[in-house]
């Protein structure tokens, strides 16, 4: 699946008039065998990421999880990005290698060393992203074992 070089294409949001509304997550081919694995990732993430609070999200089936205005938006089960090679930097925040792919408005960052791959796209209104990446991990760890990078 080609990679998006824009967060904006990415994900689309609307504004609900007392409030932010639900965030639309673009769909995507996502692995199906990962399904369970995904929902208990879903189940456990935090409802507050630095200082974004969780919001819906549409289509609600989506193995996706959204927070804050922009709109930071995590989707579950997608695949390898494309740019990633095995000589790639991976940036770790508590046990996780993440690959950073930098997009317009913002960063797409991939867990590439677990057996089910989850991305983040955090927009640049968030920087430094590590804070946002720190409070998603132990979700990710608990629920996704590691695997080799080959």
């Amino acid at each position: 699946m080609p990679r998006r070089s824009s967060l904006i294409a990415a994900v689309a949001f609307s504004l609900a008039s007392c409030g932010f509304g639900a965030v639309t997550v673009e769909p995507y081919d996502h692995d199906p065998a990962a399904a369970d694995t995904c929902a208990a990732v879903l189940n456990d993430l935090p409802d507050v990421v630095g200082d974004a609070v969780r919001r819906d999200i549409e289509p609600d089936a989506s193995p996706a999880a959204a927070w804050g205005q922009p709109p930071i938006v995590l989707r579950c089960g997608v695949g390898m990005p494309a740019g990633y090679q095995l000589d790639a930097q991976l940036l770790d925040i508590d046990g996780i290698g993440w690959f950073a792919e930098p997009g317009r408005g913002g960063t797409f960052f991939t867990a590439t060393d677990r057996q089910v791959l989850v991305e983040i796209a955090i927009p640049d209104d968030y920087a430094p992203e590590g804070f946002i990446l720190h409070d998603i991990t132990p979700a990710i760890a608990a629920n996704i074992p590691e695997r080799a990078l080959r």
